[in-house]
This record gives structure tokens, C-alpha cells and sequence, in this order.
């Protein structure tokens, strides 16, 4: 109440901020007149003079007005584009770090310019974030001849690019990507071994577009790079059989072996099914009689057992995921799109592909890993853009510390936004679709009828297809012709479905997209400027009639087949129509089945429905129902706060740690010499050995020299008579011991350098060092992982989870870093350097041995198959006499009592003939 008087009174904080901005608008706009006056060349001198400014101690603060006036011009010669006031805004409210909420058909893409090109001019690199490789290359070509012509170089980056061209990408002064590849490149670029195949070049500054779907939607996936771990894929396939044996349970408490919580999308064995499955596993052989399902042996079968069954129960074909080309490729919930190459972790991959019987793939080990959270709050300076920002207002300051400032914009919103309308059932629903969708066709105007799933919007595209009423379907399966069918989107009497925000990032225009035609006909080399122009102007006269038509027809009509989880995806949905002051509708079409309203308040709607006393195919409007779906989706909302900020105060230990590891790995990565870290790490390990044996401030007869003695010797070589220095001297202390250990230790590794070279003996410290610390490292975040997932229980113990999981990674991590320096000493101390001479003299010796044992080999092959031979036939000398392996001999030998195998070609024949072997009964024809 009070913070609406005030508000009242002094304005809200959006309003003071845009205020401001507006002073900085009219400074702009003053500069208007002397930028139009400046030729091309001498506007595109203005980088350099701005950046000799920089250089000399001025600030971008300072710059800003003149470098926003220098971007406004420049577009407007090369794209014939100019940036409106409520722009200008925008790429302040960009450069000062915060979100930029700019409605639907504003024109975000054109507003980076201003705050990226600022940005640049450090020459550290700006990235530019989009959602998908399409808007990132698009926009990189768009924009780029901006930028190009201003005298800026610009880069792309994409999946599967060659790391040259990447390496030069990161290298211009403006990158565009998607969050992916940057994440990706990050993690990639600490597991190199050489630093010139490093990509980025520092996270100064990055402008985030649809900042929402990448650091809110998206916030809960982190990135991971990763390996093939255990193959246990036949055990998928032998538990995929099980789950279809349970009950389910209606109720959390009632009769079944398996409950499943929609709300926290998780599955709970009961104590009934625990016996059941216990009984199950038993009869297929997977666990011995009487054995329980949680013995220790059994944790794998267990984990196996959890991933089917949330296979089989929470996870649907063409809504969670598709079957495509044999692989189950995930369908990403906000946006509807695909994305291959990514994969669910903890084995549940593996159980889906188990569950629809395609080739299952073996489970992965963590290489390295990194939410989106932690990757962009790396940033010197962050900033972003989208339609929809101000319901999760809180979390971008909470958690990335970003305001979010509302834009104006630059017309006025004349859209509809109607009432939902609230059916019993699907069915009533989509009927009523189907018939404010025939009553649009009628006046040709233009429908997108946005569904959550592809189930949903298949279903929907079979009801039009019996009703006759032509249509496009937009959704996962059909993003290679995203674009084409976004831009048919307003044409009139054109209806297309999309699932969720598919085609976000693509205006739909009232009478249909024509830049594309456009831009095909000005780079269409067989036709003159002249025959150019007026096509260009036909194309333009038909568009102008296709829009009037629309515009009359009431604009494009938004139909919503469901409410989603999130306000905000709705409101996407709603700001496709009514851009730039466009006329438009929109409405939301409900039913008691759906999702949302059945887990989050069913009972209550379904109360009032029988109160109400409906009629089937009757709608329920009432403000108390849009209230009360309002609620069930700030109660998701928040549920899905909780889970990212959860996600997050975890992340964030593993992040402290993960910044360290890559610290220290480029400390070591980067340097020429590592002569001084490497004497640290064998001073600082042997001596905490001796420690072990000989505390500090302890009398000799609590030492344990003998233990300390075979150990040195037994596992490092090292050989000191401790007993002998201890007798030779009464005043040898313990600190004399530990420097004649250490003495040792520096001769013997010195001797290693002397042997190598310096600088070769640094660079394969170099070497073993990063491989020992990558190795230990990917088992510690192995570790992390199992200890989160299991740190819950603690509380049962009546301890705080979050801490008891600080204290133990901490105390992991202390465990890490000992480990790493043990076995860097190992490889460094124990391995043996060759001279070139010891090196090829073995190699020599090598080589006949290996020749040695051929030639026996050969031998013993050619034996073996004489004998064989003779078995199956006769076999004659060189005088052509016939020999026989059985009897007795000529000179009087009993030839079955001989042992052949061992007779070698050129010995002489144990027949007693006198001849050699391979002459008489050794003899091959």
C-alpha cells in the first residue's frame, strides 16, 4: 500500500531511470546534423579517433553520446535503418550493464548495435548470445556490415567448427554465438594441453539476447563435457522390462508399488513395491535369494531401476523427447526446439533409449562442467534483452545481480488481450479452438495457435486437417523451415501452430515477411537498377495490399491451447501480435485436464464447475479463475526459483573449486619454467611424509625411522641411513634428517634435469602435471555429484545439507590437491631419462628380440604344420623314399616314442638317418 503512494508520488524507479536516459537521448540527437554532414570515410575514421580518445585516459561513459550518434548514422547508410529514441534507451540501459525488457517487433536486434559497438571499442571482444546457430549467424551477417563498415572485424562461432576458424572468431573485435558454444569453448579451453589452441581471449563483456530462455529456462542444465564411463548398457535393457510389471499408485498413500510426484517431477518406491521388486529382480537372476534391493552390491541396480522407472512415467515421446534417425534427441521444454547432441545424465538417457528400443549408448563421465549461472556471472560486464523480463525481475538481481528496466515503446499497444476461457475437458477445448479458428478463416485473418508439446500440436493439426482448414505446423520436427513458415505467419487467412516459442527471434509482419525477396532481387546480378527498383516497388505495392487486409481482418489472433508453467512464456506468446503499435488479439483456451490446472488447484476449478452447473462446451470466464491460474503458475514459478537458486548455492561450491583448478592449470599452462613449482611441490610433499613418521616436537623414541626407511626405499629409491646419522651424532636433530632427505630428493631429480635438458625435463613436468590434475580432477567432480545426490539424507540426522556438503567438498578438495602433488612426484621421481646413446642401444636390442622371436615363431609354425602335414599324408625324403612317423625306424628308433614338437628344421632327425631334420621327416613337399 505504502510502496503504491510513494510510487504514486515520486514515480516508479523504471520511470526515474527512463527520464535519465531521455536526457541522454536529446544530447544524441543533437549530434544528428554534424554525423550526416560527415563523408563515408570520414564517419568510419571515427572508430580510430575514438579509440586514440580511449587511449589518452577518456572514458566510454564519456564517448557514448558521440560513438551512439556514429552507430546511428552508419546503419542508416548501410541498412537503411535508423534507430528510434526508445533504441537509444535500450543500448544504454545495455551499456550500463542491466536488462533491457523491449516488447515484441521493437527492434532489439538493431538496438545491440549501439551498446556493442561501444563496447568493442577496447578491442577486448564483445559476445553477442543468441538462442540457436540460425540468429547468430543472421545477425552476424546482418549487423556485421554495420560494424564493417565502421571498420570493426566480426566473428561467428558454431558446433563442430574447425578450431582455426573458432580461434579467429574469438580473435575479432565482436563475436556472435549461442550460450552453448561460449559455455562449451570455456570448458574446452581449460582442458588444452597447448595454449596456442586456446580460443577465447577473456570474458569482457556480453549482450544476452532473449536473456530469459538462456539464463532462467535454461539455468537449470548445466553444461558438461563428458566421457565414456562403465558399460552397463546390457542392464538397461534386462530392468527396462520391470517397470510395466508395477502398479502405480493413485494416491501418495495408497495401494501400488510406485508413486510419481508431478510436482517435483520424481518417482518414490513404496514399502510394498519395494517387496515386489525385490521378488522381480530375484526370479530374473539380477540379486541373489534374500538379498536386500539397498545391500551395498546393489546401489548400480538401484540407480538403474530409478532411471526406467522415471523413463517409463515421466518422460513422453514428442513432448519430452523424439525418436530420430534411431536416437532419442531431447526436445528443450521452453522453446520447443530440439537439441541434439544433448543428453540426460544419471543414466536416464540410457534408460529411454532402453524404453523405445533403439541402439543404447554407454553412460558418460563428467570431464568437466558448468552451470549457465556461473559461466555468464564471469563476465566483467553482462547485459540482455528480451520481450518478457519483468516477472523474473527478482531472480536477475537475486542471483546475476541485473537490473531489468522496462523500455517504452515506440507506438502505442492497441492488442486485445481477452479473457481465458476455461473448458471441463480436452476435448470441449479444442473444439472451441477449432471454431474460433473457422470464424478467423472466414475474415481471413491470420492465426498462431501456440501449443506446449508436439503431442498437443499434432493432435490440434489432425482436428484442422478433418476440418479442411489449411495450416502449418511449427515445431521440432520442422525447424529446418523455421524461418520460411514464421515469415508466411501474417499473410492473411494463413493459420500456423508452434510449439511454445518455436521461431522466437523472427517478427511476424502483418501481410507477410517481403525482406528476403528484397534483399534476393538488389543481389540479383541479371537485372538492371532500373528493372531492380521496380520490382521492388511491385513487391511492395502487393505487400501494402496483403496488410491492409490483415490490419482489417483485426490483426494477427493469438490462440494459447494450454497456459504454461511460467507467466512469461505466455506472455512471449501474447507479444507476437500487436507489434509497433500492429493491431492484434489474444486468448487463452483452458480445460480442467490440462496439466497445470490439474496438479496446481483441479479440485477447487472442478468445484466451481459443478456450482456453476456447465453445460459440455460452455466456457467458464471469470476474473476469480485467471486469479487462481495465476496463482497455480507463481507457485511453479517459484518452486523453479527454488530449484535454480538450489542448483546454484551447490554450484557455487563446486565453482570456488573449479576457479582454482583452472587457475592453477593455466599458471601451469602458461608458464616456461616449471622448475620452481615443481621444487615447491617435492619440498612440501616429502616433507610432509617425513612428518607422518617424525612429528614435529616429538622425542626420538616416538619416531618411527624404520617405516620411513622402507618406504623411501621400497616406492621412491631413495636410500638414507637415518639410524647411522642418528649414531654418528648425539646432537642430530630431526631437522637434520629432513634436510638430508630433501637434499636427496633435489639430487636425484636434478640429475633427471641434467640427463633431459631443462627446458626438456619442464616441459614433460609440464605435461604429467596438467594430465595428473585433469585425471583427479574429473574423479572429484564424479565424487561432488555422488555427494550431492546424497546429501539430503543428512538432514534426517538433524544437519544442514548445504553445510555439511561445504565442509565435505572442502575437505575432498584438501584431499584433491595432496593427491595430485603425490602422483606429480611419483612420475617426476621415479621415472628413468635415457641418454640418446641407453636409447637407441635398447631400441637396437629391441629390435632382435623382436626378430628373434619372429624367426622362432615362423619356425615353430613351420614344424607345426610338417607334423600336421604328416598326420594327413605320406611324406618322402630327397631320395623319394616314403617316411613313416609311427614303427620303428631304419636304424632301429621306436618312432612313437618321439617327441617331434620339439625337433627344430635344422637338428638332426631323431629317426637316426643322420640327415637333418628338415631333410628327412621335416621334409615339405
Amino acid at each position: 500500500m505504502f510502496s503504491e503512494l510513494l510510487t504514486k508520488v515520486f514515480g516508479s524507479r523504471n520511470d526515474r531511470l527512463i527520464k535519465q536516459y531521455r536526457r541522454q537521448c536529446a544530447a544524441i540527437n543533437k549530434l544528428e546534423p554534424a554525423m550526416k554532414a560527415l563523408s563515408d570515410e570520414a564517419l568510419k575514421a571515427k572508430t580510430q579517433e575514438f579509440r586514440d580518445r580511449l587511449e589518452k585516459g577518456e572514458t566510454l561513459e564519456s564517448l557514448l553520446p558521440e560513438a551512439f550518434a556514429v552507430v546511428r548514422e552508419a546503419s542508416w547508410r548501410v541498412l537503411g535503418m535508423r534507430h528510434f529514441d526508445v533504441q537509444l534507451i535500450g543500448g544504454m540501459v545495455l551499456n550500463d550493464g542491466k536488462i533491457a525488457e523491449m516488447r515484441t517487433g521493437e527492434g532489439k536486434t538493431l538496438t545491440a548495435t549501439l551498446a556493442v559497438y561501444l563496447n568493442a571499442l577496447p578491442a577486448k571482444g564483445v559476445h553477442v548470445v543468441t538462442v540457436n546457430d540460425y540468429l547468430a549467424k543472421r545477425d552476424a551477417e546482418w549487423m556485421g556490415r554495420v560494424y564493417h563498415f565502421l571498420g570493426m572485424t566480426v566473428g561467428t562461432i558454431y558446433s563442430q567448427q574447425p578450431n582455426e576458424e573458432k580461434v579467429q572468431a574469438y580473435a575479432a573485435d565482436i563475436t556472435y554465438g549461442t550460450n552453448n558454444e561460449f559455455g562449451f569453448d570455456y570448458l574446452r579451453d581449460n582442458m588444452e594441453y597447448d595454449i596456442n589452441h586456446r580460443r577465447q581471449r577473456g570474458l569482457h563483456y556480453a549482450i544476452v539476447d532473449e536473456v530469459d530462455s538462456i539464463l532462467i529456462d535454461e539455468a537449470r542444465t548445466p553444461l558438461i563435457i563428458s566421457g565414456p564411463a562403465d558399460d552397463n548398457t546390457e542392464l538397461y535393457s534386462k530392468i527396462n522390462d520391470i517397470p510395466p510389471l508395477l502398479t502405480r499408485q493413485a494416491t501418495e498413500k495408497g495401494e501400488g508399488d510406485y508413486w510419481v510426484d508431478e510436482k517435483a517431477h520424481q518417482v518414490y518406491i513404496s514399502e510394498e513395491g519395494h517387496e515386489h521388486i525385490e521378488k522381480i529382480l530375484t526370479e530374473r537372476g539380477l540379486i541373489p535369494q534374500g538379498q536386500s534391493l539397498y545391500s551395498a552390491q546393489n546401489i548400480i541396480l538401484m540407480h538403474h531401476l530409478m532411471a526406467s522407472l522415471r523413463a517409463h512415467s515421466l518422460f513422453k515421446r514428442d513432448q519430452h523427447y523424439v525418436v530420430q534417425n534411431g536416437e532419442i534427441v531431447i526436445v528443450d521444454e521452453f522453446t520447443g526446439r530440439l537439441m541434439p547432441g544433448r543428453r540426460w545424465s544419471e543414466g536416464l538417457h540410457q534408460a529411454i533409449e532402453a524404453k523405445e528400443g533403439v541402439k543404447i549408448n554407454q553412460e558418460n563421465q563428467t570431464f568437466a562442467s558448468i552451470t549457465f549461472q556461473n559461466y555468464f556471472r564471469m563476465y566483467e560486464k553482462l547485459s540482455g534483452m528480451t520481450g518478457t523480463a519483468d516477472t523474473e525481475a527478482y531472480e536477475f538481481q537475486d542471483i546475476y545481480g541485473l537490473e531489468t528496466v522496462v523500455i517504452p515503446t515506440h507506438k502505442k499497444m492497441i492488442r486485445d488481450d481477452q479473457q481465458d476461457k476455461v473448458f471441463r475437458t480436452v476435448d470441449e477445448k479444442y473444439r472451441a479452438i477449432i471454431e474460433d479458428i473457422k470464424d478467423c478463416n472466414k475474415r481471413q485473418q491470420p492465426v498462431l495457435l501456440g501449443t506446449t508439446s508436439i503431442e498437443n500440436s499434432e493432435a490440434l493439426s489432425q482436428l484442422l486437417d478433418k476440418e479442411g482448414i489449411k495450416h502449418n505446423v511449427l515445431n521440432a520436427k520442422q525447424h529446418e523451415r523455421e524461418a520460411q513458415i514464421v515469415l508466411e505467419a501474417g499473410r492473411p487467412g494463413v493459420v500456423t501452430i508452434a510449439t511454445n516459442m518455436a521461431g522466437r527471434g523472427t517478427d511476424i509482419v502483418l501481410g507477410g515477411g517481403i525482406n528476403k525477396h528484397i534483399d534476393d532481387i538488389k543481389n540479383n546480378p541479371d537485372l538492371s537498377e532500373e528493372e531492380k527498383s521496380a520490382e521492388i516497388e511491385k513487391i511492395k505495392a502487393e505487400w501494402q495490399v496483403e496488410h491492409d487486409k490483415v490490419v482489417a481482418a483485426g490483426g494477427l489472433r493469438i490462440i494459447g491451447s494450454e497456459r504454461h508453467e511460467s507467466r512469461r512464456i505466455d506472455n512471449q506468446l501474447r507479444g507476437r501480435a500487436g507489434r509497433q503499435g500492429d493491431p492484434g488479439s489474444s486468448c487463452f483456451y483452458l480445460s480442467m485436464e490440462d496439466p497445470l490446472l490439474r496438479i496446481f488447484g483441479g479440485d477447487r476449478m472442478r468445484a466451481i464447475a459443478d456450482k456453476l452447473k456447465l453445460e459440455e462446451g460452455v466456457a467458464i470466464e471469470s476474473n476469480m479463475l485467471s486469479r487462481m491460474i495465476e496463482s497455480a503458475q507463481r507457485k511453479v514459478e517459484g518452486r523453479n526459483y527454488d530449484i535454480r537458486k538450489q542448483l546454484l548455492e551447490f554450484d557455487d561450491v563446486q565453482n570456488d573449486q573449479r576457479r582454482e583448478i583452472y587457475r592453477l592449470r593455466n599458471e601451469i599452462l602458461e608458464s616456461n619454467d616449471l622448475s620452481e613449482m615443481m621444487t615447491n611441490l617435492r619440498h612440501g610433499y616429502f616433507t610432509d611424509l617425513f612428518r607422518t613418521y617424525v612429528p614435529a616436537d616429538t622425542v626420538e623414541e616416538q619416531w618411527d625411522l624404520s617405516t620411513l626407511g622402507t618406504i623411501l626405499k621400497s616406492e621412491w629409491g631413495i636410500d638414507i641411513d637415518f639410524a647411522g646419522m642418528l649414531e654418528k651424532s648425539n646432537s642430530t636433530t630431526d631437522e637434520d634428517l629432513l634436510k638430508a632427505l630433501i637434499d636427496e630428493c633435489d639430487r636425484i631429480y636434478n640429475d633427471k634435469v641434467e640427463l633431459a635438458g631443462a627446458q626438456a625435463m619442464s616441459d614433460f613436468a609440464k605435461q604429467v602435471t596438467l594430465q595428473v590434475l585433469d585425471s583427479i580432477w574429473r574423479a572429484h567432480i564424479t565424487a561432488l555429484d555422488a555427494l550431492r545426490q546424497g546429501i539430503y539424507l543428512r538432514g534426517y540426522a538433524q544437519k544442514q545439507p548445504k553445510q555439511e556438503y561445504k565442509r565435505e567438498a572442502f575437505s575432498m578438495f584438501e584431499t584433491l590437491l595432496d593427491r595430485v602433488r603425490e602422483n606429480v612426484m611419483r612420475i617426476l621421481m621415479t621415472v628413468r631419462i635415457q641418454t640418446r646413446e641407453e636409447a637407441m642401444a635398447e631400441q637396437q636390442r629391441a629390435q632382435e628380440e623382436a626378430l628373434a622371436r619372429a624367426q622362432a615363431q615362423a619356425q615353430a609354425q613351420a614344424i607345426a604344420k610338417a607334423q600336421e602335414e604328416a598326420k594327413r599324408k605320406v611324406v618322402h625324403d630327397d631320395e623319394g623314399r616314403e617316411l613313416s612317423f609311427t614303427g620303428i625306424s631304419p636304424a632301429g628308433v621306436d618312432l612313437d616314442k618321439i617327441d617331434w614338437r620339439g625337433v627344430s628344421r635344422n637338428d638332426l632327425c631323431p629317426c637316426g638317418s643322420g640327415k637333418k631334420f628338415k631333410n628327412c621327416h621335416g621334409h615339405i613337399d
